[in-house]
């Protein structure tokens, strides 16, 4: 494995080679040597690192109310998948805010944009239109969270 040693007088072009470039912000922050960080990309990278936390967070719940509106409205067509993606989802969202708990406190605005998309999902996959499902997400967070009755 090649690493970038603070040494060296420049850093690789973040455009050119972006492990190399990342080992050398590492490196360049080890060694306290501030003023040559690329500090425009990295600042670009971490506001990233953030959208694509919530993002993930989003799309996993999305996931867990497009199931369990399956489940609800088409309770005879219920696979074991379906609960098993639930299960799966709840554990991935946990280790989210293991890592990162002040995601916790955006999880119920997330929640209505994700019933939304859920919605679209859900009537896609069953045939079921629109005006079929609640108009406001019928699950709390805690249901979803955790609801005995889905997983």
């Amino acid at each position: 494995m090649l690493n970038f040693q603070p040494d060296q007088p420049t850093a690789p072009a973040y455009d050119d080679d972006f492990v190399l470039w990342l080992d050398a912000q590492v490196a360049f922050l080890r060694s306290g040597r501030y003023e040559l960080l690329d500090k425009d990309h990295l600042l670009d990278e971490l506001n990233a690192m953030t959208r694509h936390e919530r993002r993930s967070l989003r799309s996993r719940l999305e996931k867990i109310v497009m199931h369990m509106l399956k489940i609800d409205f088409q309770p005879a067509r219920r696979t074991r998948s379906w609960s098993r993606t639930i299960r799966e989802q709840r554990r991935k969202i946990a280790y989210i805010l293991d890592d990162s708990p002040s995601l916790r406190r955006e999880l119920q605005s997330d929640l209505d944009r994700a019933y939304r998309a859920a919605v679209h999902e859900a009537q896609q996959q069953t045939g079921l239109p629109t005006a079929a499902f609640p108009a406001d997400c019928p699950y709390s967070l805690d249901q979803i969270l955790h609801g005995e009755a889905w997983a």
